[in-house]
């Protein structure tokens, strides 16, 4: 695990956090209760909707909370970037070559192991499609030769081998013919360990030194602020907080880690005490939320007291 005085690292491309090791989203979630989006594509795996991979990306009142209580620094990172020589580019690329041979070979190993059929790899509907057109093939060879007067025997011809139907793909003691099956090679997401990476001089431990170097300006205005200010309360209180557009509010509100349990409010931010607020829109607010088994939580900020007001809406359906 990553070592809990270690200021995490947040990654800052275009305004936008991102936190590439593993170690640390581990981190901030148990130990911060901060979840963030993971986005990042995963090997072999067909619907690319449901299980993601690094980078995990912060929601901006995330980023800055976490570089408000000191667990974390801002990192440029276009311009921890240096430019690499050519002796350390082909040191680079032997590694890479080295680590990929060492995956291969483990692999290749393993698969000879387990029989070295590419049989085992495929899915069952796979499976259970190539044995229907053998057996296809087989019929088709049996009503030829009855047709060809055979009366079902093969005459001089010897009987279809099931295995010459394999092909190129038959498994060998060396491990299967066909070089093209899919290995997963993996490949270090971390930028940390590279010789010409170096985020010493464009690290910033304070939102304010990182908005005077123009890399982070949030939050900016009163809404922003409003926003960093009321996450930061439910956040003391201990709840955790995800992306809540889909319910009609800013935040979604959990009671503990949202791998756990289901949100209890959708959450709004109302950037003033004196904002004005449609009635319409506190009865959409509670319909929406009642529908969807939440209470929508309107929160007030007071900018000048940097205090919130909670006022939850619930509904009850009354004719």
């Amino acid at each position: 695990m990553a070592s809990e005085t270690r200021p995490i690292p947040l990654r800052i491309a275009n305004k936008t956090a991102y936190v590439w090791d593993v170690d640390d989203i581990a981190t901030i979630r148990s130990k911060h209760h901060i979840c963030g989006i993971l986005t990042g594509t995963l090997p072999h795996l067909s619907q690319q909707n449901v299980f993601l991979g690094v980078p995990l990306v912060l929601m901006p009142e995330e980023a800055a909370l976490l570089v408000d209580i000191g667990a974390a620094v801002f990192v440029d990172d276009p311009l921890a970037y240096k430019q690499p020589t050519v002796a350390q580019l082909q040191k680079w690329s032997l590694e890479q070559e080295e680590s990929m041979k060492t995956q291969l070979a483990y692999t290749e190993n393993k698969t000879a192991k387990e029989g070295s059929n590419p049989g085992r790899a495929m899915s069952e509907e796979a499976v259970r499609k190539r044995k229907e057109r053998e057996e296809r093939k087989k019929a088709q060879a049996a009503a030829k030769a009855i047709a060809d007067g055979a009366e079902g025997s093969y005459g001089e011809s010897s009987p279809p081998n099931p295995a010459d139907s394999e092909g190129a793909n038959a498994p060998t003691s060396d491990g299967p013919k066909n070089s093209s099956l899919p290995y997963t090679i993996v490949i270090p997401a971390s930028s940390s360990s590279l010789e010409w990476y170096d985020p010493t001089e464009c690290t910033y431990s304070t939102i304010e030194s990182a908005r005077v170097a123009g890399v982070w300006d949030y939050p900016s205005t009163l809404l922003e602020r409003a926003r960093c200010g009321v996450f930061k309360d439910l956040w003391k209180q201990g709840y955790f907080m995800g992306g809540g557009i889909k319910f009609g509010g800013e935040y979604l509100v959990y009671p503990g880690d949202p791998l756990r349990y289901h949100s209890h409010f959708a959450a709004s931010v109302i950037e003033s005490p004196i904002a004005s607020l449609q009635p319409m829109e506190i009865i959409a607010h509670g319909r929406l939320g009642t529908a969807t088994k939440k209470a929508h939580l309107l929160c007030g900020w007071d900018d000048e007291k940097q205090e919130v007001s909670y006022l939850s809406i619930e509904w009850a359906g009354f004719c």
